[in-house]
C-alpha cells in the first residue's frame, strides 16, 4: 500500500493536470483576465509551486493517449475523466507534447501560457504558433513547451507482423473454445485469460492497429472474428477510461465470450441467407439466456465468469432502462459498466460486419451516424463519446473518395488533424486499380495547398474492394 507522502504526490499530479483542464476550459469561454480564469490559475499555482519544493522540476508530457508527470503515468478518477480527454485532444490539435515547470510560477506566466495556447489554434502549424505566441513565456524561464512526439515508423512492418499474428492468434484460439464447448466438453474461462492478455498488451503498445485489425470481416467465420473484434474494441475503451491492466484484461474476457449463447441457435437459423423469420428471431432473442447457461456451466467459476454471465445477459438491453432491446424484463436493470462497454463495442462491428443476417456491412461513419442517435438511450452517451473519438472522425479501412478524383482507404489515423489520416491511394482519378501508394493528406504543394483532402467517404461494397488485401 503506498505511503502517505505518495498518495498525495499522486492526488497533487492528478490536480495539476486537472486544473490545467479547467483553465483552458474557461480560457476558451472567457478573457485570460476574467475571475474564473483567475480562480482557476490560482488553485494551479497552490498545487504547483509547493510541489517544486521537492523537485528541481516538473515535466508533464503526454505520451499516446495519456499524461505522465516526472515520467510516472498519472490515473484519474472518474470525477476527472471528462477534463482529462479534453486536455488530451487540446494537446494534439497544437501538437503540443510537454510542458515542463523549472521553478516557481506566476499568475502571469499562466495567463501568458493560456493566451498562447487557446491564439495557436487558429493556426495551421499550431506548436510553431505557439511557440511564437509564447515569447514571453521563454523570457521568465518558467515554463518550457515541446512538441508531440511522433511515433517512429522504423521497424512498422515487424510491428505489423506481430499485431497481425496477435489477432489471428485470437481467432483460432476463440474457434477452438466455441468447439469444445459446442461438443459438451468442459472448459475453463481462466484459461483464455493469457490471450486476453496479450492483446492488452498489445492494444498498450500498438492501440491503432490492432483496432485497425478489427476492419478485417469474414463472414464464413462471422463469430470468431466478431468475439475478438468486441473485446479488442471493449479493452481500447476502457484503456481510454484510464482503467488499469487488471480491469482491461476484465473486460476483454467477458467481452469474448459476450454472444456465447449462439452456440443454442439453430444452424438453419443462424446461417439462413435471408431475413429472419418472427419466430426466427424469437429463437436469436433468446441467446442471452443461453450465454448465462453456458457460461455458468464452465470449469472454475470465479468472479470474472459471473461478470462474463452477466454480460452475455445485459448486451441487448438498453441503456435508459427502457423496454427496448431483450431480453425482456419484469422490472428495469441498471446495467453493469462492463455490459455498458461490450454493448458500443458489439453495435459497432455488427453494423460494420457482413454477417448472416444483414449481408451488407455498413461504412464506419454511418454505423457511428446511427450509435450517435441511440446514445442517450440504447447506449451510454458519455461511454460513447470516448467511443468515438477512440475510433476517429475517418476509421481504418474506410473508403474515402479524394478531391484528387483518386479513392483511397484509411491506413492511419492523425492525433493533430483528425480529418488528414495517412490514406493508401489505390485508384487513379479515374478509377483504375494502381499499385497502393501510402500518402499523408498533411502534405502540401510549394503554395501551401494541401495536395489531398478528403471528399467523402465510399462504399467499399459498391468497388468489391476487399480490405484484408491492403490492410494485411
Amino acid at each position: 500500500m503506498p505511503d502517505k507522502e505518495t498518495v498525495e504526490k499522486i492526488k497533487n499530479a492528478r490536480d495539476i493536470i486537472n486544473q490545467f483542464a479547467v483553465i483552458i476550459r474557461n480560457a476558451h469561454i472567457h478573457d485570460p483576465n476574467n475571475v474564473a480564469v483567475l480562480t482557476a490559475i490560482d488553485r494551479l499555482i497552490a498545487t504547483v509551486n509547493p510541489s517544486l519544493d521537492s523537485a528541481t522540476s516538473l515535466h508533464l508530457e503526454l505520451i499516446g493517449e495519456f499524461f505522465y508527470l516526472n515520467e510516472a503515468r498519472i490515473r484519474y478518477p472518474m470525477e476527472y475523466l471528462l477534463n482529462f480527454d479534453f486536455l488530451v485532444r487540446e494537446f494534439k490539435r497544437r501538437g503540443l507534447g510537454s510542458i515542463t515547470i523549472n521553478s516557481r510560477i506566476t499568475s502571469e506566466d499562466i495567463q501568458r501560457f493560456v493566451k498562447a495556447f487557446i491564439n495557436s489554434s487558429f493556426s495551421n502549424e499550431p506548436f510553431q504558433a505557439f511557440q511564437t505566441f509564447s515569447k514571453g513565456i521563454a523570457d521568465v524561464h518558467s515554463l518550457a513547451v515541446g512538441p508531440l512526439k511522433r511515433v517512429k515508423e522504423e521497424g512498422e512492418v515487424d510491428v505489423r507482423r506481430l499485431v497481425k499474428k496477435t489477432y489471428f492468434n485470437a481467432v483460432s484460439y476463440t474457434k477452438g473454445v466455441i468447439t469444445k464447448i459446442q461438443s459438451g466438453e468442459k472448459f475453463n474461462i481462466k484459461k483464455a485469460k493469457r490471450v486476453v492478455e496479450s492483446m492488452v498488451d498489445m492494444i498498450l503498445e500498438e492501440e491503432e492497429l490492432l483496432i485497425g485489425m478489427t476492419a478485417i470481416k469474414d463472414y464464413d467465420e462471422y463469430t470468431y472474428h466478431h468475439s475478438v473484434n468486441v473485446s479488442i474494441l471493449s479493452v481500447a475503451l476502457g484503456q481510454r477510461l484510464g482503467l488499469n491492466k487488471k480491469v482491461l484484461t476484465e473486460i476483454g474476457l467477458v467481452a469474448l465470450f459476450h454472444d456465447i449463447g449462439k452456440i443454442e441457435v439453430p444452424a438453419e437459423i443462424l446461417n439462413k441467407p435471408t431475413n429472419f423469420s418472427e419466430d426466427e428471431w424469437r429463437i436469436m432473442r433468446r441467446h442471452p439466456f443461453w450465454g448465462v447457461r453456458a457460461i455458468l456451466k464452465l470449469k472454475g467459476l470465479d468472479a470474472t465468469s459471473i461478470r462474463s454471465a452477466i454480460v452475455a445477459f445485459e448486451h441487448h438491453l438498453y441503456w435508459d432502462r427502457s423496454t427496448g432491446g431483450y431480453p425482456k424484463l419484469s422490472k428495469p436493470l441498471v446495467l453493469d459498466f462492463h455490459s455498458k462497454i461490450v454493448s458500443l463495442a458489439d453495435q459497432y462491428d455488427a453494423m460494420t460486419s457482413a454477417r448472416v443476417y444483414s449481408r451488407v456491412p455498413l461504412a464506419p461513419d454511418k454505423a457511428l451516424s446511427i450509435m450517435m442517435e441511440r446514445a442517450g438511450t440504447q447506449l451510454d452517451p458519455l461511454l460513447f463519446k470516448f467511443f468515438i473519438n477512440m475510433i476517429g472522425v475517418f476509421p481504418i479501412g474506410t473508403l474515402v473518395l479524394l478531391d484528387t478524383k483518386e479513392l483511397g482507404l484509411v491506413y492511419g489515423g492523425n492525433t493533430m488533424f483528425p480529418e488528414r489520416p495517412r490514406v493508401l491511394v489505390i485508384t487513379d482519378d479515374k478509377g483504375n486499380r494502381i499499385e497502393s501508394q501510402l500518402v499523408d493528406l498533411t502534405e502540401r504543394n510549394a503554395h501551401g495547398a494541401y495536395i489531398r483532402s478528403v471528399v467523402k467517404t465510399m462504399d467499399p461494397n459498391k468497388y468489391r474492394i476487399n480490405l484484408a488485401e491492403y490492410l494485411l
